[in-house]
């Protein structure tokens, strides 16, 4: 076959098998959502680009080498959302969401584009199941968006999933860590890669977060940021870790543990998946972000869950999947007159939520019996002339061939 194009690269068709099993999972990350009380919000697949260059930090990744930004017709910068926080942010600010209470919670599910190197797990159109709850400050909500996705996973089988825990504090904190970060870099810059020497100034922790082997190493030895937490945030990240003990989940500190983007604060974690090697998503605290995109100083929280790499981990897992929904009743039709009684019957079976189809394009009785075999068809059903004279057919069980009469009159329920 000589297609004019292909998709483009990093990017994935999902067939209709594929999307059986994406729905499941995603059916089931919605329904421990809205158990929490969260609520679906839709944002646009594009924004101006100064929304993501003020939220996410100029100096990180995402902002420097993966956007895909481009000029409008009126020559306005947008850009694809390469995540779904700031967005939302956006939106629970414009749509004055918050006027409706504290805390609000909202779950989201959306493709996200960035340009880097396609691998497992890593797309440059990839989706995102996310969270994101608003003027909760007490440890208590991190410890529930954590549990909330640790259930997420036990309940789709996923037994392998840990929880890496951190805080990096606020921006108090991090002035005086900043320096320290700062000071001990700089000692070391000559073993530090270009970007990473163009961060030294800027925004030193971003180091800590380099996928360059030779800067892992120097920052392996780096001060740690819960040497320089305030009381406040020392308290906090206390009570988080008290909370989760009580709820009975298992975590490991990893004080090197930053994440990718600039408006996190405080808490921090990741999902890391031990068959994969590596995480299904993550998240924590922002609390400046909603005043940085515009609105009053309000805490703020959440995760992202990677479906692409969620779905990786459940194959690995061999997670048994629910069998997709199949035709209960295929009725095979032969000429014009019992063409129109099987769309007529099978209409009257779709408005009593009976999964049934006929056949659309003109194949001989054997064929269309073939076809009822393909599709996983329970019972089938022939018309012909007879039938319809009669205003009565036989019913048959695909699997052991039995049959029974029923009748077609009517409305045939």
């Amino acid at each position: 076959m000589d297609l004019i194009t292909k998709a483009p690269k990093g990017t994935a068709d999902l067939t209709p098998a594929q999307t059986a099993k994406w729905r499941w999972a995603e059916r089931t990350l919605i329904s421990e959502a809205e158990l929490n009380g969260f609520a679906e919000i839709r944002v646009p697949a594009f924004e101006h680009t100064e929304l993501f260059q003020r939220g996410m930090g100029d100096v990180t990744d995402v902002v420097e080498k993966q956007m895909y930004t481009f000029e409008d017709k009126a020559g306005r910068s947008v850009t694809l959302r390469p995540e779904g926080t700031a967005g939302v942010v956006r939106a629970m600010l414009e749509n004055g969401l918050y006027n409706a209470g504290y805390p609000v919670k909202l779950y989201y599910n959306m493709p996200c584009y960035r340009y880097e190197k396609p691998q497992a797990g890593r797309m440059r159109e990839f989706r995102t199941f996310g969270v994101e709850m608003f003027g909760a400050a007490e440890p208590a909500a991190d410890a529930q968006l954590i549990a909330m996705a640790l259930s997420a996973f036990r309940r789709m089988g996923l037994h392998d999933v840990g929880l890496q825990l951190n805080s990096i504090g606020c921006a108090a904190c991090r002035k005086e860590y900043h320096q320290a970060l700062k000071g001990y870099f700089s000692a070391r810059k000559e073993g530090l890669c270009p970007t990473c020497l163009s961060r030294l100034d800027k925004n030193p922790m971003r180091i800590l977060d380099c996928k360059s082997p030779d800067c892992q190493v120097i920052a392996a030895g780096a001060p740690k940021i819960t040497d320089y937490l305030c009381e406040d945030c020392k308290a906090h990240f206390g009570q988080v870790q008290a909370c989760l003990t009580a709820l009975g989940i298992e975590f490991t500190l990893d004080s090197g543990l930053v994440r990718g983007l600039d408006y996190y604060t405080r808490t921090v974690f990741e999902f890391p998946s031990k068959s994969l090697g590596f995480a299904l998503g993550g998240g924590g605290r922002y609390d400046g972000l909603v005043e940085q995109i515009g609105g009053s100083p309000t805490p703020a929280l959440g995760f992202g869950l990677g479906m692409d790499r969620l779905m990786l981990a459940l194959e690995e897992q061999k997670v048994e999947f629910p069998e997709p929904v199949k035709a209960e009743v295929f009725i095979a039709a032969m000429g014009d007159e019992a063409q129109i009684k099987a769309l007529s019957l099978v209409n009257a079976l779709h408005t009593c939520g009976v999964p049934a189809d006929c056949d659309v394009c003109g194949r001989g009785l054997k064929a269309q019996m073939k076809y009822a075999g393909k599709i996983g068809a329970k019972y089938s059903l022939v018309l012909g002339g007879d039938e319809l004279a009669a205003g009565k057919a036989q019913l048959k069980r695909m699997s052991d061939g039995t049959t029974r009469e029923i009748s077609i009159g009517g409305s045939f329920i």
